[in-house]
């Protein structure tokens, strides 16, 4: 409780924000990839392809571009676009709503924007389920899929789409697949390079400032992206404060121990009690 009552003063008192944001913000917002939810959604697919998560059914090698896209607009769908409202999120935003903020994320389920913060403060560096890309790639654009995706889910049957649905890249005919950073073959469009710059010009308009660095759910899986940049930083600059908000992982080299608070514990359980506080 000390370390939570000293972040809830921490963020009272900034200026600036820096949130990292990883899968463990999403999984405490509700959005699991296994269990009662997968269940409740991949019952069909889980019996007949016996993967037992959604993670574990992007990687299946389904025969056919029809089961592929299937299971797929049912993932993207459940993951980007059926979005209520999310308490987890909302707490976060009141928190940071009345400071210069920036988020960086590796989620890709949109649950930001979708939540009220600001999409010119938003850095999706692995991509978005909302996006679909040209799979060779022949060209670095990407293109909106709700309207397909939607007519997907509305019109397959026996865990499979129509075969005029499955989409073929507009310039040279072949597979399209989603804007997801799995590979070499990522396409960091225009709108990515754009929020890149962003965030690349709110680091430097900071990087003497008493910032703070808040790290939300942030695995081992890329730490390359927000965990170690941000211990960098903090070393960087003594005015800089390290928060490791997560639930098994909260750890800090003793470098920067110091600077920092590492809180082990579900994060929207934590932003719900600090706003009741407010």
């Amino acid at each position: 409780m000390e370390n939570i009552n000293k972040f809830k003063e921490i963020i009272k008192s900034a200026k600036t924000i820096l949130i990292g944001a990883g899968a463990g913000l999403s999984t405490s917002a509700g959005y699991t990839y296994s269990g009662e939810r997968f269940e409740k959604y991949f019952a069909d697919f889980e019996a007949k392809y016996n993967f037992h998560d959604m993670y574990s059914g992007g990687f299946y090698p389904y025969e056919t571009e029809e089961e592929f896209w299937a299971y797929f607009s049912k993932n993207i769908y459940y993951n980007r676009y059926d979005q209520p409202p999310n308490e987890v999120y909302n707490n976060l935003l009141k928190l940071v709503e009345d400071k210069d903020y920036f988020v960086l994320t590796t989620n890709v389920d949109h649950l930001f924007q979708n939540n009220g913060f600001d999409k010119l403060k938003l850095f999706y560096t692995q991509g978005d389920y909302g996006l679909l890309q040209c799979a060779t790639p022949c060209h670095n654009k990407t293109y909106d899929n709700e309207n397909i995706i939607r007519e997907m889910i509305a019109k397959q049957k026996n865990m499979k789409i129509p075969t005029e649905l499955i989409p073929k890249c507009p310039k040279c005919g072949g597979k399209m697949t989603t804007n997801l950073r799995c590979d070499d073959k990522f396409v960091e469009d225009n709108g990515w390079h754009q929020a890149s710059y962003r965030y690349k010009k709110f680091l430097s308009s900071h990087i003497d400032d008493e910032i703070v660095l808040l790290e939300l759910g942030v695995g081992g899986n890329t730490p390359g992206i927000i965990k170690y940049p941000f211990w960098q930083m903090t070393l960087d600059n003594p005015k800089a404060k390290y928060i490791c908000i997560n639930k098994g992982e909260a750890f800090v080299p003793k470098q920067i121990s110091d600077q920092s608070i590492c809180i082990d514990g579900d994060i929207g359980e934590i932003l719900k009690w600090i706003n009741l506080q407010k």
